[in-house]
C-alpha cells in the first residue's frame, strides 16, 4: 500500500545547523542494528557528543560499540530505555516490528521520545509502524538513507524524511550528525520510504544495464577495460558506471553493497509499484537478474557481480 494522498510530497533541505557539543551530550540516543551502516553511523553520533546506548543481535557489534565509548545494551527495550530518540537501522520493516513490539523497545521509549527509522523498507509498511507508534504516544520519523557504507562512514548520507516539520525539526541534530544533505520529503511517514523506493529503482536498473552493455561488449570480444573508459567520458557515462564499472572487470572485487541488498530492495519497488497500479518493467527484468546472481550462491558479493548472470547466460569468460 502506498500513501493515500496522491499529492506530491513537500521538498524541503535542510543544511546541518552547528550546535554546541555541550547541548548534544545531553542527548541519549538508543541504536539498534550496529551492521556495516550501522556501526559507523553510531560512531558519527559519538563523535558529535551525543551519548549512544547500542544494541545488535551480534554480541561482537555490540563490544566494538562499547571500544568506541558507546554503552552497550542486552536488549532492544535496555538500548531505548531512557533515550531521547531511537534509531533502528535493521535489516527489513519485519525487523522493525519486532524490535519495537515484540522486543519491547517501543514500550521502554519514554514518552514524546522519537523513532527514527532508517532502513529501507516498503511505504505502507513504513506508514502502518508509524501510526502504532504515534497510537502509542511516541513520534516517528521516516528517514531512510542513501550513500552506502562510504556514506556511513564519512557522515555524508543523504537522509530522505517524512514526518510533521516540527517532529523532524526536533529531530534534526541527530540526522545532522549522520548526513550532511537532510531532505523533509513530506509530511506523512511513508513518503520518505517512497523516495528511497525510487532512488533504489535507480540504481538497480542502472547497475544493471552496465552489466548488459558490457555482457554484449564481451560476447564480440571488445577489450572492457577500453569500453570503460570510452563510455565514461560518453553521454552514456552515469555515477552508476564509473562506480560499479571498474569492480564488474574484477574477480573479487571489495563489497561496498551486496548483490542481495538489491533482491530486497527491488523487491520493494516492485511492491510500491504493484500497490500503486504502476508498471515497472525494467525494475522487475533488473531484479530478475540480481535473483539470479544471488540463486548461484553469489549474494554476498559485491552488487557489480550481477554481471556474473550475463556471462551465464552469454557463454563469456569471468574476469581473472
Amino acid at each position: 500500500m502506498v500513501s493515500k494522498s496522491s499529492r506530491a510530497p513537500t521538498r524541503r533541505h535542510f543544511k546541518p545547523k552547528a550546535q554546541s557539543k555541550d547541548v548534544q551530550a545531553m542527548t541519549t540516543v538508543g541504536f539498534i542494528g550496529l551492521g556495516s551502516m550501522g556501526m559507523p553511523m553510531a560512531r558519527n553520533l559519538l563523535a558529535k557528543g551525543f551519548r549512544v546506548r547500542g544494541f545488535d543481535m551480534r554480541a561482537e557489534s555490540v563490544l566494538a560499540l562499547e571500544s568506541v565509548g558507546g554503552t552497550g545494551a542486552s536488549s532492544a527495550a535496555e538500548a531505548a530505555a531512557g533515550a531521547d530518540a531511537l534509531v533502528l537501522m535493521v535489516v527489513n520493516a519485519a525487523q522493525a516490528d519486532a524490535v519495537l513490539f515484540a522486543d519491547g523497545a517501543l514500550e521502554a521509549l519514554p514518552a514524546g521520545a522519537a523513532v527514527i527509522l532508517m532502513a529501507t523498507c516498503p511505504p505502507g509498511a513504513v506508514a502502518a509502524l508509524a501510526e502504532r507508534v504515534e497510537a502509542a504516544g511516541r513520534r516517528f520519523v521516516d528517514a531512510p538513507v542513501s550513500g552506502g557504507v562510504v556514506g556511513a562512514v564519512a557522515g555524508t548520507l543523504s537522509i530522505m524524511a517524512a514526518a510533521p516539520a516540527a517532529v523532524v525539526e526536533g529531530v534534526r541534530p541527530v540526522l545532522a550528525a549522520l548526513g550532511d544533505k537532510v531532505f523533509h520529503v513530506g509530511e506523512r511517514p511513508g513518503q520518505g520510504a517512497t523516495v528511497k523506493t525510487v532512488n533504489q529503482l535507480l540504481c538497480g536498473v542502472h547497475i544493471a544495464v552496465v552489466a548488459e552493455a558490457f555482457a554484449l561488449a564481451a560476447k564480440v570480444g571488445v577489450d572492457l577495460k577500453v569500453l570503460l573508459e570510452i563510455m565514461s567520458g560518453s553521454s552514456a557515462s552515469s555515477w552508476m558506471l564509473k562506480d560499479r564499472g571498474p569492480r564488474m572487470l574484477e574477480a573479487e572485487p571489495e563489497i561496498t553493497s551486496a548483490v542481495d541488498i538489491f533482491v530486497k530492495d527491488l523487491g520493494i519497488v516492485l511492491e510500491a509499484g504493484r500497490d500503486a497500479k504502476a508498471a515497472l518493467p525494467l525494475a522487475a527484468v533488473a531484479h530478475q537478474m540480481f535473483l539470479a546472481t544471488s540463486g548461484r550462491g553469489e549474494g554476498s558479493m559485491d552488487d557489480s557481480q550481477v554481471i556474473r548472470s550475463y556471462h551465464a547466460v552469454n557463454g563469456t569468460p569471468l574476469p581473472r
